[in-house]
């Protein structure tokens, strides 16, 4: 069944939810007087660079349908790469996008709010998945304690109704339930006062970074005179930038406003980072602001803390949503499940990863936790079968001995 078999009914676009889609677009303008939208939003660079980080960070990492199976009393992990679903999430969800242009889109829109996929069903599952545009989608609880309805706006006006089964939603942080909050709309000052200040800050560089004044001469000037001088001066300004300014006729240059360092623009402009950085969860660290030089160590530590407390959040976040709306009751209870395949994240250096994995192997008399082509599989080697794949005892160990002992 195709997309538009879902339209229930068609409004022109002069409906309610026409005209909200459009102030949405908008924005809406801050203290500062900076208006926040989508657009204006991405601009600032921290906030984009956060955008980027996590929903990279997402996409980058395999994200894979695994069955887990009970075999002679053995939990079995596996990938169910025998399913289309497991296809479709892990490298082609439609006609256009690769799995990660998906998951980075994905995730774009659920870190403003929410992320809408509808999901085209067939007799033999989901056939395809399309994002939809967050700005054109209205989510709405007709009954306090049932599901939700998602109204879509065309760009012709007309609305599809669709029902909750058919939308894969990934919510961001909620207060309702049903749908999550809007970023923007909760990051607006910040975001306000870091376009503000970086237009304030080009300002004083579009003369030479040295603020404008009174250009103060005796007698009076004709407007003749009047029109040179200032032709004059926008001239210097423009050429000589920080050269001394040569007077003559007694003239004397009198500033009038405060200069970047006196403004405080770039301690007020770091700050900002930071908060941008705070409604994103993001350290600093990863859109590249410090106050100081980082050492290897605190580096590491750095990069360790973005994986558990930004980005583990979010493999949660869609992993259960998709367990949730992509599987059905009976698949779940079949032991499928979606995970993605973090542990590269934190791999160390050579070294660091060559004592992990004599550890695993049992080297030091400790007990052997993985098999050789266990090890091989985690660095994507082929398996060598035989001896590699056995767990072995650990050295000079003696067998518990048994109870008629």
């Amino acid at each position: 069944m195709g997309l538009f078999d879902w339209i229930r009914f068609g409004r022109k676009a002069s409906d309610p939810l026409a005209l909200w889609a459009e102030i949405a677009k908008s924005g809406r303008s801050s203290k500062s007087g900076a208006t926040i939208n989508l657009d204006t939003a991405l601009r600032v660079a921290t906030w984009f660079a956060c955008v980027k980080i996590v929903s990279q960070g997402c996409a980058q990492v395999p994200f894979k349908l695994f069955r887990e199976s009970n075999e002679n009393g053995l939990t079995k992990i596996k990938p169910a790469r025998d399913l289309p679903l497991y296809d479709r999430l892990a490298t082609k969800p439609n006609e256009w996008q690769t799995s990660f242009e998906f998951r980075e889109q994905l995730v774009i829109h659920a870190m403003h709010g929410n992320a809408y996929a509808w999901k085209n069903r067939t007799s033999r599952g989901i056939a395809e998945m399309i994002l939809l545009d967050p700005g054109r989608m209205c989510v709405e609880q007709p009954d306090e304690f049932g599901p939700a309805q998602y109204k879509y706006s065309l760009r012709n006006g007309q609305v599809l109704l669709f029902p909750a089964d058919q939308i894969w939603h990934v919510r961001g942080s909620s207060w309702v339930g049903y749908a999550g909050m809007d970023v923007l709309k909760l990051a607006r000052e910040a975001l306000g006062l870091a376009i503000a200040t970086e237009e304030s800050h080009a300002g004083l560089h579009a003369n030479g970074v040295k603020s404008s004044g009174v250009y103060s001469v005796d007698g009076n000037l004709s407007v003749e005179q009047q029109a040179k001088l200032v032709a004059w001066l926008k001239k210097e300004a423009r050429e000589n930038i920080g050269a001394p300014m040569v007077l003559d006729r007694s003239a004397k240059w009198i500033s009038t406003t405060m200069s970047g360092m006196d403004a405080q623009h770039l301690e007020t402009r770091r700050f900002q980072i930071e908060e941008v950085c705070r409604f994103a969860g993001v350290s600093p660290f990863m859109v590249f602001h410090t106050d100081k030089a980082p050492t290897y160590a605190s580096a590491e530590q750095f990069q360790i803390q973005h994986v558990v407390h930004t980005l583990s959040p979010w493999y949660a976040r869609i992993e259960q949503s998709a367990d949730a709306n992509l599987l059905t009751d009976k698949e779940r209870a079949q032991g499928l499940y979606f995970k993605f395949v973090a542990a590269g994240l934190l791999r160390g250096s050579m070294k660091d990863q060559g004592e992990f994995f004599a550890r695993m192997l049992g080297a030091g008399g400790t007990r052997q936790v993985l098999t050789q082509d266990e090890i091989r599989a985690l660095l994507e080697f082929n398996p060598m079968g035989g001896d590699a794949a056995v767990l072995h005892e650990p050295t000079g160990s003696q067998p518990a001995p048994s109870p008629a002992d």
